[in-house]
């Protein structure tokens, strides 16, 4: 077998225990110890590091244990006749390497790390008595060692660490690099985070460049003066955004899929490879069914029919529900206050208003967030991806109502452009500032106050009067905050909010686009650095985010989408107002125009998928040769295969 060089290992992995003093006669039955060995015996590399009041044991794996475990797991990789085969150590050659050389994924050796730390059991005939300092317990047979110690509250906790060396490298080539202002290496990002963060960044960085475009169609609107041309100028521009919206849409897909193939992943992926590993639902309901029904055809059909009408119902309830909260409780918020900034005279009050109300949303919605996080817990969703889609359209929901209803409110009903114009403004000003605020100090400020609290537990204790320092690299990455959503991290991770402020964004630029056409350029400027700030937040602010697999953004394409037939509507309900100045909706050629140019511009949105392919052709060429390769690989095996048979059963005839 000939194995391709690897790199050299590194520690990827940490497990926080308390620290303490052990004596040597009582090692042997120390838990920690017999841990430790534990993670010996299977093979990983073991380095024990004291902090100030934790003890870290960080973990490595060599190439050969790391593939062992992904042939336990049946993890499936690509070759190089285009089939997804799973893996075997001793075939290790004949699978494809990733783009940085190595031959798993970082999503694939978080998935292993976990079979092996977490696969540790009692193999022995009886238990074993185990003592950390004076408590004393047994880890009984066939009970799994990690997750006992987890359990007696000894193991604190199991995160991922930085790579020190691929960490400065991205730092330097990716967070710090302003010069160019959109390019990143993807790949190396896709290496490191693994898929759905580098499809995020990808996705931020294409969504960036294309934005330059309506960006400076609108600073030219906004510098010259078109005078009486202004009117027919305005629903060129409002065309030119949307088909520039649709087209990017439409771009993505093929630019989606084309990483896909250059990541070397097949699409669509059935399992869920994230950090939650489990069969599907109806895998596992398909089982119980066969177990309680056996071979009754009819009543198996029956339940599979009533678990799935179950499920849509429990979705239609849950749907029910938000919506009904949004009318009854967001509505009446919402609307006050839109008239309370209506009526304020005062610019500065209006923006202090602006400020409060955008914390106070932020409040109201993560409370939303929670309850939809409970709601979605009784939904027969397929598995963890479903989940967190459903739990995507339930909070933009909320975040849809709460940031759009005021300024659908001076846009609709009052017709004020210049208030339009102040609270657009302010609303992109503001929000922005605020979003990047709190994420670029709220990381820094828990971690300070986690280091305070560590010194101070330390003091308590007597250990130390001096200045305490944190000399550890895995120590301070402990005491950093982890990479979690606002509204918690049991199925969505930190990208959750940056997609959410991206999409919240794009509606509020596209949606009033022709009230304020300028908004395009605050959001190129605004996106250019929330590329380094996110960057930046996940190399040095943040812990190493677990990996979270994903093709697609999701549900958030979706929502992208939606948006833009929504701005097709506020638009020209805009360019409505903007011909009717006294107020009277009248059906004159030129509004007439508009409404013809609504019903065309829909069509196109919805026709244009059929011109531009999703599927970039060179990719869809590797396709059908990889098809075609395996094709005749198995068609030539099935025809040894015959031969050999019919070989055999000749020698059987002759020898009778």
């Amino acid at each position: 077998m000939n194995v391709l060089e690897e790199e050299q290992t590194a520690f990827e992995i940490g497990v926080v225990v308390p620290k303490r003093d052990v004596k040597e006669e009582d090692k042997a039955s120390d838990c920690v110890e017999v841990l430790v060995d534990e993670f010996r015996n299977l093979g990983l590399v073991v380095e024990r590091v004291h902090g100030v009041v934790d003890e870290f044991i960080k973990l490595a794996a060599p190439l050969e244990t790391l593939g062992r475990a992904a042939a336990e797991l049946h993890i499936k990789k690509r070759t190089p006749i285009g089939m997804d085969l799973e893996f075997e150590w001793e075939e290790v050659d004949a699978f494809e390497r990733q783009p940085d050389g190595s031959l798993f994924s970082w999503c694939e050796r978080f998935r292993c790390y976990r079979h092996i730390i977490y696969g540790i059991i009692n193999k022995s005939q009886s238990s074993v008595t185990l003592r950390f300092d004076s408590k004393e317990f047994q880890w009984e047979v066939g009970e799994y060692l990690l997750q006992k110690l987890e359990s007696e509250r000894i193991v604190k906790e199991v995160f991922p660490l930085h790579d020190e060396i691929k960490r400065k490298k991205l730092l330097q080539t990716w967070a710090l690099h302003w010069w160019d202002f959109t390019n990143q290496p993807i790949d190396e990002i896709y290496s490191y985070f693994g898929t759905k963060i580098a499809i995020y960044f990808a996705f931020l960085g294409m969504y960036t460049r294309w934005l330059l475009f309506p960006a400076a169609f609108g600073l030219i609107l906004h510098m010259f003066n078109f005078g009486s041309l202004q009117l027919l100028v305005l629903p060129i521009f409002f065309i030119s955004i949307i088909l520039w919206a649709i087209m990017f849409s439409q771009f993505w897909k093929r630019k989606n899929n084309a990483l896909l193939a250059r990541w070397k992943i097949r699409y669509p992926i059935r399992a869920d490879l994230g950090y939650r590993q489990g069969m599907e639902w109806s895998s596992s309901q398909s089982i119980e069914i066969a177990k309680k029904w056996g071979t009754d055809k009819t009543k198996e059909r029956e339940m599979f029919q009533r678990i799935e009408w179950f499920g849509r119902l429990m979705r239609f309830r849950n749907d029910a529900i938000i919506i009904f909260s949004i009318i009854c409780l967001q509505l009446p918020f919402e609307l006050a206050y839109a008239h309370i900034y209506e009526v304020i005279g005062s610019d500065i009050m209006k923006i202090g208003l602006t400020t409060i109300y955008l914390f106070a949303i932020q409040f109201f919605t993560q409370i939303g967030g929670k309850i939809s996080v409970k709601l979605i817990k009784y939904e027969n969703n397929e598995n963890t991806e479903k989940k967190a889609d459903s739990l995507v359209y339930k909070v933009f929901g909320l975040y849809f109502m709460q940031s759009y209803i005021g300024v659908f409110y001076h846009a609709l009903l009052h017709r004020n452009f210049s208030t339009l114009r102040k609270v657009l403004i302010q609303r992109l000003l503001v929000s922005q500032v605020l979003e990047n605020l709190l994420e670029n100090t709220l990381p820094y400020l828990k971690y300070s106050y986690k280091k305070y609290r560590v010194r101070k537990k330390k003091r308590e204790k007597g250990s130390s009067t001096g200045k305490i320092q944190f000399a550890s690299r895995v120590e301070k990455e402990y005491l950093k905050p982890s990479y979690s959503a606002s509204i918690g991290m049991e199925l969505e991770d930190g990208l959750f909010d940056d997609f959410l402020e991206v999409a919240l964004q794009f509606g509020m630029i596209m949606m009033f686009a022709c009230a304020f056409p300028l908004a395009f350029a605050f959001a190129t400027l605004n996106n250019i650095t929330e590329i380094r700030a996110d960057a930046l937040k996940l190399l040095a602010m943040l812990r190493r985010p677990t990996p979270r697999f994903s093709t697609t953004i999701g549900a958030w394409l979706n929502i992208f989408q939606f948006l833009v037939v929504m701005s097709i509507c506020t638009n020209c309900a805009l360019l409505v107002w903007l011909y009717d100045e006294e107020g009277k909706w009248k059906i004159e050629p030129g509004l007439a125009a508009i409404l013809v140019m609504e019903h065309v511009l829909l069509l196109i949105k919805f026709g244009f998928s059929r011109f531009v392919p999703e599927e970039p052709a060179w990719v869809k060429a590797d396709r059908v040769k990889d098809a075609a390769k395996a094709e005749n690989m198995c068609s030539k095996q099935l025809l040894r295969s015959i031969s050999g048979e019919r070989a055999t059963f000749g020698e059987l005839k002759k020898s009778q």
